[in-house]
């Protein structure tokens, strides 16, 4: 694993620097629209908007790498994420700010596209699933830190948007000053949704469920912190806590995944992260048992993204994968554009504690149609037979989720290879 990040280092620097950008902005935004006094609705809009611009990059980013290039699709994103962060509090309006979130989401999304497709490019057969690794990690540890920088800062001024601008602009010196321009590639067309249901009802329906689970994480919390009251630096610590269980818990869940049926994995893990969020949502004003809840969404929510993939991937056939990884990427952002709203609506209804009342009802549900499928149809491949199960985020663009399927058929191939051996 050393070789590889001594060869990639520049390209996870950079991506290092752009997740802290991009996690400062999404929970600053949450915390400074209370200080302006939004409405838990208006926010809710707000944080949707970042998943309508992020699904329409991940479809049209590789047709502008196709025309003009990764260096200059890559320099031409990032400057405009760089504008708009600094923009935020120059144009205090809920229209600016949705603006703003859907043309970053947009931007950061084809930021992915083309440092994945570098990435993909380096990479070789022996050490593609350390790449993708070291890649979650760099992600993940951004996200983490930025929360740090914000439980410093203050969020009533300017600087604490200067500097994720910053930090963006600069990410992209080390990663187009040391990778070279690779060939342009052409999109996956998504299965027909029809089709993918058909194939794996469960994995789609849980992909959806997932999406709004993910979409509040990512934004929401920040929203639910402000609104009942807890400082900056607890808010920060809240959001910290949700990724470092989500990456804690990516290889235990996955270690689960390859030795027993992933059905009964899939129950488990989707009642365990509903539960967690019951937890929070009867904490109260106990700091502790929220952090605790909130641990347990984290460390569920996110590992089932890569469960659901690998779970479908048990019945598909290897021509078939990354077009059913496009179309789960589609299902997925769809959730993820209804889940803000959705859980706004609910707040403003019944009160701040429903954030988590909604979560806890996601993960329940997709808990619950687990049982329903393995009820209805007894499982029918065997669990040496199921397809190794690989780490990958639900912020993913559709190049990782790639890279994830050619680990997937390369590992079975090679376990076939020795069968047969």
């Amino acid at each position: 694993m050393v070789k590889v990040f001594v060869a990639s280092w520049a390209l996870f620097l950079g991506m290092f620097m752009l997740m802290v950008g991009n996690g400062l902005q999404g929970t600053l935004l949450g915390v400074r629209g209370g200080v302006e006094e939004f409405s838990t609705f208006e926010m809710s809009i707000v944080m949707s908007a970042y998943f309508v611009g992020f699904l329409g990059g991940s479809r049209l980013a590789p047709e502008m790498i196709r025309r003009v290039g990764h260096v200059r699709v890559f320099a031409a994103l990032g400057s405009t994420i760089s504008a708009i962060l600094i923009l935020y509090p120059v144009l205090v309006e809920v229209w600016a700010w949705t603006l703003g979130r859907i043309i970053i989401g947009f931007c950061f999304s084809g930021v992915y596209v083309t440092a994945e497709s570098w990435l993909n490019n380096s990479a070789t057969n022996e050490n593609r699933g350390q790449s993708l690794s070291l890649y979650m990690l760099a992600q993940m540890s951004g996200i983490v830190v930025a929360q740090g920088i914000l439980s410093i800062g203050d969020v009533e001024g300017f600087v604490l948007f200067i500097v994720p601008s910053v930090l963006v602009s600069l990410a992209f010196a080390p990663i187009l000053l040391s990778v070279q321009p690779t060939p342009a590639f052409d999109a996956t067309k998504p299965m027909r949704l029809r089709n993918l249901i058909e194939t794996s009802p469960l994995a789609s329906v849980g992909m959806f469920l997932l999406g709004g689970v993910f979409a509040a994480q990512f934004g929401m919390v920040a929203v639910y912190g402000t609104a009942v009251g807890l400082t900056v630096a607890q808010i920060s610590l809240l959001v910290s806590v949700i990724y470092i269980a989500a990456l804690a818990a990516q290889y235990p869940i996955g270690w689960l995944s390859d030795r027993m049926d992933r059905r009964w994995l899939i129950i488990f893990v989707a009642s365990l992260g509903g539960g967690g969020a019951l937890l929070a949502a009867l904490s109260g004003n106990a700091f502790v048992p929220l952090l605790v809840g909130a641990a347990l969404v984290g460390g569920t929510s996110n590992p089932l993204y890569a469960l659901y993939i690998a779970y479908a991937n048990d019945f598909l056939e290897h021509e078939e994968m990354p077009a059913a990884s496009a179309g789960f990427i589609f299902i997925n952002g769809v959730g993820a554009i209804m889940g803000p709203i959705l859980i706004g609506w609910v707040m403003g209804v019944f009160g701040e504690f429903a954030f988590w009342v909604v979560v806890a009802v996601l993960m329940l549900a997709m808990a619950g149609y687990g049982l329903l499928r393995t009820l209805q149809r007894p499982s029918d491949t065997a669990v040496e037979d199921q397809v190794s199960y690989t780490p990958v985020m639900a912020s993913a663009s559709p190049v990782a989720v790639d890279m994830a399927q050619e680990i997937y058929i390369e590992t079975e191939i090679e376990d076939r290879q020795s069968e047969e051996a």
